[in-house]
């Protein structure tokens, strides 16, 4: 069993826990992630198509996560914003663009858990002190609480299309996510997930069923056209948002502990890398289809300045159909949904690893209350603040995807000392070129950034780049 390498964290004995050898634990989630690598190493000794495909399948699942779960309800509502507000000349392509900066960044946490089975916080922690690890973990549950918030809108908003009160439809989903962890294992929950994250896809028939146009859609991925109405800080703060619908800190933090608690060694990291791709190009698919969708709006001169989920599946209806509006609410619902299990997750994986707490869904809830505490009672805070009257949900959404940009790049400074630190990376540390695609996307965050200051502090110095 040389392939199931430990991951070094700290073990908590347990009634379960059971001893080995003098300071060897083997715990209750050590023995359920061997059962896993078992069959992943029994599907490497065979041979055929089969094999290689039942493999993609025991190994995908943080990177299709990942990205489905941040097409989120901001995301999804922030894509629907943009085909409203500017139809899908500009738009379309550079949203491709930003999913490939997503695919750069979550390629580097692939191959830093696998090679260190050990969550992004916690190599914060050990690496560069107690300070800066409880500083990421703080600075993480902050944002991802403000995220939080903003599913549990989209939640609210996509069941009240179906005149569901907003009390029951935060509640039950709230009820949903506790479910969810009630399996104590990361297979199920993974697989659960990964399930319900697939109907992000639901935005594709509605994207059909507006009957778009092929050619203005080809000629958009491929010619780039002009920012409509140039560069204003309206435009400005859909170009944030947009950028913060893919590439966020959670991501990272959620990705390499995902990749530590399933068991991924050095021997998977090509599926790592496919299963990151994977997830980007369905999330892709399902962004591109909600700007599709849309676009409608925006050809018919609607404003829609003030939508809500359910106030987009309304206006739509004339263009898509009841089904269609139906469909779109019911999307905005799972984006919602699926990111308030992940992004939760990833906020109780950062806790676990910098209190030195056990943190893992393969543990009984008595072995990691806290880690499950931090899971519950988080998002139990944020769907409680959605149920405030009065508060200015479309705005909050795409603050908090602002919030996000600006919040990257002292992320991603990390991420990238910690993937060229030969010490724990081994012959792993990222080559040349993927040294240049990262301080490509940091480039372009910081510029993302620097642009939102001086259309918040001097905006009549925006140069527009032409008009519609």
């Amino acid at each position: 069993m040389d392939e199931l390498k430990p991951a070094s964290k700290p073990r908590t004995e347990t009634p379960s826990t059971v001893l080995t050898a003098p300071d060897v634990l083997i715990t209750h989630e050590d023995i359920d992630r061997a059962h896993d690598r078992d069959r992943v190493r029994a599907t490497r000794t065979q041979r055929g198509m089969w094999s290689r495909t039942r493999l993609l399948w025991l190994l995908v699942g943080p990177g299709i996560l990942v990205m489905l779960g941040e097409n989120d309800g901001p995301s999804m509502l922030s894509y629907a914003a943009t085909g409203a507000r500017y139809g899908i000349g500009f738009f379309v392509p550079f949203v491709v663009l930003t999913f490939l900066m997503a695919c750069v960044v979550q390629e580097m946490t692939v191959r830093l858990g696998a090679a260190t089975h050990r969550g992004h916080a916690e190599l914060i922690f050990d690496r560069f002190g107690p300070f800066w690890g409880w500083f990421s973990m703080i600075d993480l549950m902050v944002g991802n609480f403000l995220t939080l918030v903003t599913e549990f809108i989209a939640i609210r908003a996509g069941l009240g299309y179906f005149g569901i009160p907003p009390a029951i439809s935060v509640l039950g989903a709230w009820l949903v996510l506790f479910a969810a962890l009630m399996a104590h294992r990361y297979w199920t929950w993974e697989r659960v997930t990964l399930v319900a994250a697939l109907c992000n896809l639901v935005f594709v028939p509605v994207a059909l069923l507006s009957h778009p146009h092929w050619g203005a859609i080809g000629s958009a991925l491929f010619t780039w056209k002009p920012l409509p109405g140039g560069l204003t800080q309206q435009t400005i703060l859909i170009l944030l948002s947009n950028i913060g619908a893919t590439v966020t800190p959670w991501m990272l933090f959620f990705q390499q502990s995902a990749i530590a608690d399933k068991g991924l060694t050095t021997h998977d990291i090509r599926f790592g890398r496919i299963d990151t791709v994977l997830g980007a190009a369905l999330a892709a698919l399902a962004a591109l289809a909600t700007i599709v969708a849309t676009a409608p709006l925006f050809a018919h001169g609607m404003s829609t300045g003030n939508f809500e989920a359910a106030e987009f599946a309304q206006a739509l209806q004339p263009f898509v159909g009841h089904w269609g509006s139906a469909l779109f609410a019911l999307g905005m619902f799972e984006a919602g949904m699926v990111a308030a299990v992940t992004i939760s997750t990833s906020s109780a994986y950062a806790f676990g690893e910098v209190a030195h707490r056990p943190h893992s869904l393969n543990l009984p809830f008595q072995q990691g209350k806290s880690f499950y505490l931090v899971l519950i009672l988080e998002a139990a805070a944020a769907a409680g603040l959605v149920l405030i009257p009065g508060i200015p949900l479309v705005y909050i959404v795409l603050l908090v995807n602002v919030i996000a940009v600006l919040a990257m790049p002292p992320a991603l400074l990390f991420l990238y000392m910690l993937v060229n630190d030969r010490e724990i990376m081994g012959d792993l540390v990222s080559p040349m070129w993927a040294n240049i695609l990262a301080l490509a996307v940091v480039v372009i965050l910081v510029g993302a950034g620097i642009l939102f200051g001086i259309s918040v502090i001097a905006p009549h110095a925006l140069v527009p780049l032409g008009g519609r």
